[in-house]
C-alpha cells in the first residue's frame, strides 16, 4: 500500500499521527530526550496552534492525536526540530554509538544530512467522529499495556491516560469538541 494514503487530509483538522525512531532504536528510554519531545509541543501549544488530545511516547516511537491550523508543517517542524535537539544531546553526552546508528539508519536519498532520526511519514489518519476519537484514544492508551510494560494505562508516565483519568499528567491536553 503506498504512503499516499496516510496523509494528512485536511490540514486544520484533528489526525492520529505515528512518529517512529529510524530502525525503532530505543532513543525514549532516556528521559532527557523525552523533555526534548515534551518541550517541542508545549512550544507548538503556544506559538503554532497546537491541539495535543492524546499521547503516547513508547522507548522507539510515539503515537499522538492533534489538530493544528496547519498540521502538516507542525508535524514537519516537530520532527524536524526534535531531531536537532536529539543529536545535538547525543553529541553532547557522547552517544557515538547511537549516533552511528542513525548515520547508518539515514536513508540514501536524503543527502542534505549525516544521520536521520526519524522514520519518513507520520501514518496520518483524520479523526472525523467522537467514536474514531474515542477509538484512537483507546489505542494509545492502551500500547504499554499491550507491550507488557504496565498493568493499566495511567500507570505509563508518559502518556495522556493520567490526564484523561483526572491525575496530573506531564503536559496540558485538550478536549475534543
Amino acid at each position: 500500500m503506498g504512503r499516499s494514503r496516510y496523509v494528512i487530509t485536511e490540514p486544520d483538522k484533528a489526525h492520529f499521527l505515528t512518529c517512529t525512531v529510524t530502525d525503532w532504536l530505543p532513543l525514549f528510554t532516556r528521559p532527557a530526550l523525552v523533555d526534548i519531545l515534551f518541550a517541542s509541543w508545549r512550544y507548538q501549544q503556544a506559538n503554532q496552534g497546537l491541539k495535543l488530545f492524546g499521547y503516547v511516547i513508547m522507548e522507539n516511537h510515539l503515537h499522538y492525536v492533534a489538530q493544528a491550523p496547519d498540521l502538516a508543517k507542525c508535524v514537519q517542524t516537530f520532527k524536524s526540530y526534535t531531531a536537532r535537539q536529539i543529536l545535538d544531546y547525543l553529541t553532547q553526552q557522547g552517544g557515538e554509538a547511537t549516533l552511528r546508528q542513525v548515520r547508518v539508519g539515514k536513508r540514501a536519498h536524503k543527502r542534505d544530512r549525516d544521520h536521520q532520526i526519524w522514520q519518513e511519514g507520520s501514518h496520518a489518519e483524520l479523526v472525523c467522529s467522537e467514536a474514531v476519537m474515542r477509538q484512537k484514544l483507546e489505542y494509545i492508551h492502551l500500547n504499554p499495556v499491550k507491550r507488557g510494560y504496565v498493568d493499566v494505562p495511567e500507570h505509563w508516565r508518559y502518556s495522556s491516560a493520567r490526564t484523561c483519568t483526572g491525575q496530573g499528567g506531564l503536559i496540558e491536553i485538550d478536549r475534543w469538541r
